[in-house]
């Protein structure tokens, strides 16, 4: 992993990952493609080596608590203010959870990408 030098623009490593863009220059994508979770070899705007990356289940593990907190907040919310029937839940929360799912994914991921760049967190190793 290359650190940035004295010359190279300060990038939030928040934003650069909520914009799913390089951690280094802030402008080149870090992802495949639109919906691809899958990382580039290489940013092809400054030429940063991505291929030091690794969040490995860490934006999925995120994901899972804040679907969890929301998910079953909203569905106790709804149960004892309105005591629907059991398909209002599956309607309301199935496609609630799955497009939260999809929506978090991608910018959880490229902000743990980001953050271990700007934290230059490396595997650790013995001496």
């Amino acid at each position: 992993m290359s650190a940035p030098s004295g010359d190279e623009p300060v990038v939030s490593p928040y934003v650069a990952g909520l914009t799913c863009r390089c951690p280094r220059c802030g402008k080149g994508a870090i992802f495949n493609g639109l919906l691809s979770l899958s990382v580039l070899d290489r940013c092809a705007n400054c030429g940063l080596d991505l291929k030091f990356i690794d969040p490995g289940d860490g934006p999925a593990v995120f994901v899972i608590m804040i679907l969890g907190f929301l998910i079953l907040g909203g569905a106790l919310i709804v149960e004892f203010k309105f005591n629907p029937p059991i398909w209002v839940h599956v309607a309301l929360w199935l496609p609630a959870t799955l497009v939260l799912a999809f929506g978090l994914l991608r910018p959880l991921k490229g902000i743990l990408i980001a953050l271990q760049y700007h934290h230059k967190a490396e595997q650790g190793r013995l001496e």
